[in-house]
C-alpha cells in the first residue's frame, strides 16, 4: 500500500467521525472495500517503509543542514556518519530519495575578469596538477576572490585564502580593497603564525600580486619552494579555485548579503568554520578537514 492510500484512509476517518453512513458513502467514491480500509487503517509499517521515511527525513536534514549546497555524494557521507541511520545506505538510495524530495544541487562557474599586470617574479609549475599530498603542511595554496556587500551589493573586496592541499582546510583569511602584495603577505603571515615551522611548496598562479617583488621576497625566508600555474591555466590550481565556488555556493549565496563590512565579516568567519569543522567529504573518508587533520597529527 503506498502513501496516498494511507492518507486516503486516515482522512476518511478523520472525516466520518461522529457521521453516521458517512464512511459507506467515502468508500463508495473511492471505490474501496470496508475489508481493504479496515486492513489498509490498521496495517503495521514495514522495515523498508520505516527505514525509507527514515532516509527521506534525514537526507532533508543534512541537505537544510549544508544550506542546500550538496550533491549526493556528500549526502551519502553524511548519512554513513548520521547516529540515527542505523541502516547501510548506497549512493543509488540517496539519488532516488533526492528525485522523490525534489532537491538538487547547483554548480557555480567561476568567472575571471582581471587585467594582467606586469610579471617580476615567475616559477614553473612544480606542483603540476599533483594534488594528493600525504601531511599536512607539505603543499600550500593560495587565491583571491571577490565578495560584495552593502545594501543593493555596492561595495567590493577581495578574499584571500591560504589552503592546505591536506584535507582541504583553509589556513587563513584576508579581507582587503584589491588583490595587492601587501594584502597576500597579510595572508600569508596569518598561515605562518599559525602553523609554526613549516616549509611547504607555496603554489598560486601568475597574479600581480603573487609575482610581485615584494611577495616571493616575503616567502624566501621560509624556504618553500614556490610554484605558479601555466598561463591561462585556472586547473592548475583547481582545488583553490574549488574551495572559492564551494564557499560562494554553498555559504555566501544561501545567506542574506552582508549590510556592513563587519556583518560581511562575521558570515565569512563563520563559512571559514563551517568548512574547516563541518563539511564531511567523502575524499576524507568521511571525515571534516579539522578531524582529517587531527588523524594526521
Amino acid at each position: 500500500m503506498n502513501k496516498q492510500h494511507r492518507l486516503a484512509y486516515h482522512a476518511i476517518k478523520e472525516v466520518s467521525h461522529g457521521k453516521r453512513g458517512a464512511i459507506t458513502t467515502l468508500l463508495a467514491v473511492v471505490g474501496v472495500s470496508r475489508q481493504a480500509y479496515r486492513q489498509g487503517l490498521n496495517r503495521t509499517e514495514t522495515t523498508w517503509e520505516s527505514n525509507n521515511r527514515l532516509l527521506k527525513e534525514r537526507t532533508q536534514y543534512w541537505f537544510d543542514f549544508h544550506h542546500q549546497g550538496i550533491g549526493a555524494g556528500t549526502l551519502l557521507t553524511n548519512l554513513q556518519q548520521d547516529v540515527l541511520v542505523s541502516f547501510p545506505v548506497t549512493l543509488k538510495q540517496v539519488k532516488r530519495v533526492m528525485r522523490e524530495l525534489g532537491i538538487r544541487c547547483q554548480i557555480r562557474v567561476k568567472k575571471r575578469n582581471r587585467v594582467k599586470q606586469r610579471e617580476q617574479f615567475t616559477q614553473d609549475n612544480i606542483l603540476n596538477q599533483k594534488f594528493t599530498v600525504d601531511r599536512p603542511n607539505q603543499v600550500w595554496l593560495s587565491d583571491s576572490t571577490e565578495l560584495v556587500y552593502g545594501v543593493n551589493g555596492d561595495y567590493k573586496v577581495r578574499l584571500s585564502g591560504v589552503l592546505d592541499l591536506y584535507g582541504r582546510r583553509l589556513l587563513a583569511f584576508n579581507l582587503s580593497d584589491t588583490e595587492t602584495a601587501e594584502a597576500e603577505i597579510q595572508v600569508f603571515k596569518r598561515a605562518f603564525t599559525a602553523s609554526g615551522d613549516v616549509h611547504p611548496m607555496v603554489h598560486t598562479d601568475r597574479g600581480s600580486a603573487y609575482t610581485s617583488g615584494a611577495f616571493n621576497h616575503y616567502l624566501s625566508q621560509f624556504k618553500v619552494v614556490r610554484s605558479m600555474s601555466r598561463p591561462g591555466k585556472p586547473y592548475d590550481n583547481s582545488p583553490m579555485e574549488r574551495w572559492w565556488n564551494e564557499f560562494k555556493l554553498r555559504w555566501m549565496d544561501r545567506h542574506p548579503m552582508a549590510k556592513t563590512y563587519e556583518e560581511l565579516i562575521k558570515l565569512v568567519e563563520e563559512g571559514i568554520h563551517y568548512f574547516n569543522h563541518l563539511n564531511r567529504s567523502e575524499q576524507r573518508n568521511g571525515l571534516t578537514p579539522d578531524e582529517y587533520w587531527s588523524e594526521a597529527i
